[in-house]
């Protein structure tokens, strides 16, 4: 008799543990904004299709995946396809190609890194653009050109080299 009686209470008080610990844990995902638990928390929501990012301006001649894009002005386009080959420690969602058209024409595309809100100030300690904004700027002793787009709570980074770079 005394066995049943330690048992019961065993089962009881471990019974009352695992309820305490599904409720604090349910009370932090609320207090968090992560009520889906961590796998909803590591995958934030990326466009799977195509989407207008925005228009930019390009103040210099830059080569976009090896060909020249000159400077103007360009609406910028996430498409589908994923870079490859793939980028080592990426996400796959995360590395896209971006299309620069003018006049409805694709005139040069690029890699473009996409990079949640929640996650861009261990990326970039810049001033970002806000959202729906963009900037473009000369970075690193001019050996870069990097396009910034906020869009949708996600950054979009675009990294083009200067077509002078590589000559001398």
């Amino acid at each position: 008799m005394r066995t049943r009686i330690v048992i019961a209470a065993l089962v009881a008080a471990f019974g009352t543990a695992t309820a305490l610990e599904a409720q604090q844990t349910g009370a932090n995902q609320a207090r968090t904004g992560n009520v889906g638990g961590e796998a909803a928390a590591q995958a934030p929501a990326v466009p799977t299709g195509e989407l207008a990012l925005g228009t930019v301006r390009i103040r210099h001649t830059t080569k976009a995946n090896g060909e020249t894009l000159p400077a103007g002005t360009y609406t910028v386009r996430l498409t589908p396809a994923t870079a490859t080959p793939d980028v080592v420690g990426q996400t796959k969602t995360y590395e896209r190609w971006v299309e620069f058209l003018q006049g409805g024409a694709v005139k040069g595309k690029e890699v473009v890194s996409i990079v949640p809100g929640s996650e861009i100030a261990g990326v970039a300690n810049d001033p970002r653009p806000g959202p729906g904004a963009n900037k473009v700027e000369m970075l690193r002793n001019n050996e870069f050109v990097r396009v910034w787009i906020n869009q949708g709570g996600n950054h979009y980074l675009v990294y083009l080299v200067p077509e002078n770079q590589g000559k001398g």
